[in-house]
């Protein structure tokens, strides 16, 4: 009786088996289902039933859902063979330019002299208030270097370690021009430039030395102008319409004459305070009172004298007989050059003066001028 009602209440395990065979079919076929509604809504599967118009329609959705989802890469890829195209066509054979950087220019140096100077040169010369001459200037250093004056050496002095030395001779120089250079003893290098210098027999305040280079002259000690440092000593007048005006002043300066301030001309003074200028300033009317400046320059150009002459023009006799006396330093060609206005005609003054050596005349020489030819 029990076992009877077991069998009725519990169920098999065939039973058991085949329930969860039909679940799982069961649950395969909704999947089957939903994944065939799935693919039919996307065009992506289509029944083997369906029609073959419907696979010629798919086949073209298909073809048409690649190129919307790949237009962007196909496109830069048309874009490269093109590119690729065209550079292999036009730029295959174009010229190569090399462009190199910009190299500037070398620049040279010169190789830095560690010596202070090559040549000999002047710092100062100055007259002192005793009558003696001080001298300082530069050379190689730890050199030996002589003074020369008036082409005679006087002296050696050493250089110091910066080059430099002083020369001061306890003899005092006479009144009178004196030239000075100076040499390097050891190499026998001469100074480019060279020293003038005027002791005068007012002292030294009246002196003066001048720096002489190529390019001209430079003051190194000025003087203190005195009455009779600048003086005009005669003015000719020629019916040529030619002035010509002589005087003293100090050497190796420079006048400048103008007539009613008006400018004629500039002449040199020489070593012996002498000075000539000839002008051509046309003609002058008789009995007309004229002012004629006579300014003396430094080497620098600066007037630091002047003397002015007031003078009643006189009239002229017609006579060609116009007088020089020679004075130390004059030549004939200079003569020439003031009263002729060529110095080439110095033979003309020469002749008429019986000189039979042109190159030969004497101070204090009294020579006569033709005017007129």
């Amino acid at each position: 009786m029990a076992a009877t009602n077991i069998g009725k209440t519990k169920r098999s395990t065939d039973d058991l088996i085949n329930d969860a065979v039909n679940r799982q079919q069961s649950w395969l076929e909704k999947r089957r289902a939903f994944t065939r509604r799935f693919l039919q809504k996307f065009n992506v599967f289509t029944n083997k039933e369906e029609p073959k118009q419907k696979s010629v329609k798919f086949k073209e959705s298909k073809n048409k859902t690649i190129v919307r989802a790949y237009w962007f890469p196909i496109l830069c890829a048309l874009l490269v063979i093109l590119i690729a195209v065209f550079i292999m066509l036009f730029k295959i054979n174009a010229p190569v330019k090399v462009i190199s950087p910009s190299v500037p220019e070398p620049i040279i140096r010169p190789v830095k002299n560690t010596e202070n100077h090559t040549t000999p040169s002047f710092d100062m010369v100055r007259i002192e208030k005793s009558g003696n001459i001080m001298i300082a200037g530069r050379n190689v250093r730890e050199s030996n270097i002589s003074i020369v004056i008036n082409k005679k050496i006087v002296a050696t002095e050493h250089t110091n370690k910066d080059g430099e030395f002083v020369y001061a001779p306890t003899d005092v120089l006479k009144p009178g021009n004196y030239v000075i250079s100076l040499v390097d003893a050891d190499k026998n290098i001469k100074s480019a430039d060279s020293v003038f210098v005027y002791i005068s027999e007012r002292g030294y305040k009246n002196s003066i030395s001048l720096l002489m280079t190529k390019n001209g002259s430079k003051i190194m000690q000025s003087p203190e102008l005195l009455d009779g440092d600048l003086v005009v000593s005669k003015i000719d007048y020629l019916d040529t319409g030619r002035m010509v005006v002589t005087g003293r002043a100090l050497p190796k300066l420079r006048v400048s004459l103008s007539l009613n301030d008006k400018y004629i001309g500039f002449a040199r003074v020489s070593n012996y305070k002498n000075f000539g200028l000839g002008a051509d300033i046309g003609k002058l009317e008789s009995g007309k009172e004229y002012k004629l400046n006579i300014r003396l320059h430094d080497g620098e150009g600066t007037t630091i004298a002047n003397v002015e002459h007031n003078f009643v023009m006189p009239e002229m006799t017609g006579d060609d007989n116009t007088f020089y006396t020679v004075r130390r330093g004059d030549c004939l060609w200079i003569i020439a050059r003031n009263f002729l206005r060529r110095g080439i005609l110095f033979t003309m003054i020469a002749e008429r003066n019986n000189i039979a050596n042109p190159d030969l005349i004497f101070p204090e020489q009294l020579l006569q001028i033709p005017t007129q030819n």
